[in-house]
């Protein structure tokens, strides 16, 4: 089913209870513009807080998957570049919220209830890196590489990339591919676990993307969200702490109506039928 968007930069559409997000702009090489930034966050959190999506799949058109940040953005003068008649100070605070805003417009695929799956071809430049390191998992066509392009132009990588790579990848090659600017091919991406599977074109890396997503679909959307949930936690706790974590979200969360229902199913060999997530309402 097409979800009707107006945006400028993405196709959406959902089928199957998995949504697919295609960055749709390949003649500019899905560089990311201002509108970009503000319809991204809100895909992704209307996709999330409708529930009926169980799995998000992330992709591109075109020579490569993303080119980074469109040069209209440096430009815009609502963007990054400060008022010049505001004091210094002011200024620069504004600018700090700026760039806290393009943060959390990747930090909405983390947040997201379901896991985002990236599949990735061509270059994945820049932002691009930050996006996709936002991502639950990361799939690449086997000419894909990727560059942490901010350190080429005299700039230091701000929304992502250097809090979320070195997660992914040893430290020391997170800090040695964010020091000099140089390509990551796919092949050696995979070696490193940044991407998950590498597939010989665009075409068969996509259907296999939405494969594995519609595998995620089949299982309890409560338990995938919990799941999501506690892996994000723990990379950003101590092992304690994540333990805590799921023993109160357990208290909570776990019900067995899913569990009864899936080996139910797998009796009677079917696929199991789970209600999807209720929807978030943002307004009283």
């Amino acid at each position: 089913m097409a979800t009707p968007t107006g945006y400028t930069c993405f196709d959406v559409t959902e089928s199957d209870n998995i949504a697919h997000v295609v960055m749709n702009r390949p003649d500019d090489f899905n560089s990311m513009t201002v509108e970009f930034w503000s319809e991204l966050p809100a895909i992704i959190n209307d996709i999330s807080d409708r529930g009926a999506a169980r799995a998000i799949v992330l992709s591109s058109t075109g020579k490569h998957f993303c080119a980074g940040m469109d040069l209209g953005v440096f430009t815009s003068p609502n963007a990054l570049n400060a008022d010049n008649d505001v004091e210094v100070g002011r200024a620069r605070s504004q600018l700090r919220l700026t760039v806290l805003r393009l943060q959390e417009s990747f930090t909405a695929l983390e947040k997201a209830r379901m896991p985002v799956l990236a599949a990735i071809q061509g270059g994945c430049i820049g932002g691009g890196i930050d996006m996709v390191t936002a991502a639950d998992m990361r799939y690449a066509t086997t000419d894909a590489y990727f560059t942490i392009q901010e350190i080429n132009i005299g700039m230091t990588a701000d929304v992502g990339t250097l809090q979320r790579l070195p997660k992914l990848i040893p430290e020391g090659l997170a800090r040695e591919f964010a020091y000099t600017g140089e390509k990551l091919p796919a092949q050696r991406a995979y070696e490193l676990g940044l991407v998950n599977r590498l597939y010989d074109d665009h075409e068969s890396m996509v259907e296999g993307v939405l494969a594995i997503a519609a595998t995620i679909a089949k299982k309890s959307p409560l338990a995938v969200m919990g799941s999501k949930r506690m892996i994000n936690f723990g990379r950003d706790h101590t092992v304690q702490d994540g333990l805590e974590y799921i023993a109160t979200w357990q208290t909570g969360m776990f019900q067995p109506d899913d569990m009864l229902e899936s080996f139910t199913a797998m009796g009677e060999k079917r696929d199991p039928k789970f209600q999807d997530l209720p929807e978030v309402r943002n307004e009283l």
